[in-house]
């Protein structure tokens, strides 16, 4: 039975090692079951405590401590695999028992020195369980840098966006504040650059978001902010502008920028085990209401936008755009819980969409005198 336990312990050693190198060191998309299953189980966890509030803004404060969660409890389960893997090798050498044995295995995991090794064989398997407490501690502090890096990154984008689309933003509204404040040359060139931003945006996201999953997990510090919100919005806004406008609208930038970004959510949802269609039929119905895509239409007349096609003759291809990354969009807004945003889907909660917050349109009062 010792022989088995040490046995058993090394392949508990040597699978948490695995676990470990894939999730902190190798740079590409892990398929860790440990990870899936800690990332799992807390994640059920905060869904079941906010499941029971209808309060937005009272979920979101719970949820962006789902992320911070995560990551210290992934630790701690490494640590304590480690605790009984070398607690299990010990115990069929240490002529004290297993209680000296687990005792001794913490004592060299976490450096604490009270428990002495008896023999050149124990001291060989402290000093790998010293250093193995020592590394993936290291390693788990490297890691959150580049976790906050690419936050970092991501955020800058979201912030920008609030100024063209509102909170939340919504894709109706980055055309129609478009309109304000540049000529018809002007606009073309910016939103030229703004697709193309977006567009690298969207890669430097799918590139992190899947080889770190937890990213995914936290969320913008706005409350009403939200990355995949943006990312859906600015899908949106190209969508429409080339339904409804082709000949003005910078067709290859925001093609380019509505190619990376679904193939981003198609991939982010792959993390989640989600399903998804690589190749919609453009003829599918949308889960947007017609009457939610004429509101879209209402708000881009309200600010005399350039439109080329009726709204009936767009609709086809705004359909057509559209049905490219609409269910996996509304399925990771559900399961990450994103503010109620128009044309972002239902909310596991029952939220209704809530209308982007503009700004009150002040002008100085004239002075007399």
């Amino acid at each position: 039975m010792r022989v088995l336990g040490a046995v058993l312990g090394a392949a508990v050693i040597v699978a948490t090692w695995s676990s470990v190198l894939s999730v902190l060191v190798v740079p590409r998309q892990s398929r860790d079951r440990l990870s899936r299953l800690v990332f799992g189980c807390v994640d059920r966890l905060f869904r079941a405590a906010t499941g029971h509030w209808s309060s937005y803004r009272i979920r979101d404060r719970v949820l962006a401590a789902e992320a911070p969660a995560m990551i210290l409890v992934h630790l701690a389960v490494w640590l304590l695999l480690f605790y009984c893997g070398f607690g299990l090798i010990l115990q069929s050498f240490d002529p004290h028992g297993t209680g000296h044995a687990f005792a001794q295995a913490g004592s060299s995991l976490f450096t604490l020195g009270y428990a002495g090794p008896a023999g050149a064989t124990l001291s060989g398997v402290d000093y790998f369980a010293a250093a193995t407490g020592l590394v993936v501690v290291a390693l788990q502090i490297g890691y959150l840098p580049t976790l906050y890096g690419a936050f970092n990154r991501r955020e800058v984008e979201v912030t920008l966006l609030t100024a063209r689309a509102g909170t939340p933003a919504w894709g109706p509204e980055i055309l129609a504040r478009t309109r304000f404040g540049f000529t018809a040359d002007e606009d073309g060139v910016v939103m030229d650059q703004f697709y193309l931003q977006w567009e690298r945006w969207a890669a430097d996201v799918s590139e992190s978001h899947t080889n770190y999953p937890v990213l995914t997990r936290f969320r913008s510090p706005g409350t009403y902010s939200s990355w995949l919100v943006a990312l859906i919005a600015v899908m949106d806004s190209a969508a429409l502008w080339l339904a409804v406008s082709p000949g003005s609208a910078p067709r290859i930038e925001a093609r380019l920028a509505l190619r990376m970004g679904f193939t981003t959510l198609q991939a982010i949802a792959r993390t989640f085990d989600l399903a998804v269609q690589d190749d919609p039929d453009p003829d599918s119905v949308l889960q947007l209401s017609y009457t939610d895509y004429l509101a879209g239409i209402e708000r881009l007349a309200s600010t005399n936008f350039r439109m080329e096609r009726s709204p009936e003759q767009a609709w086809p291809d705004f359909r057509g755009w559209r049905v490219n990354y609409e269910a996996v969009a509304y399925a990771l807004a559900a399961r990450l819980d994103a503010v109620p945003a128009p044309w972002t889907g239902p909310r596991r909660t029952g939220d209704q969409p809530l209308a982007p917050i503009r700004p009150a349109n002040r002008t100085p009062t004239p002075h007399v005198g």
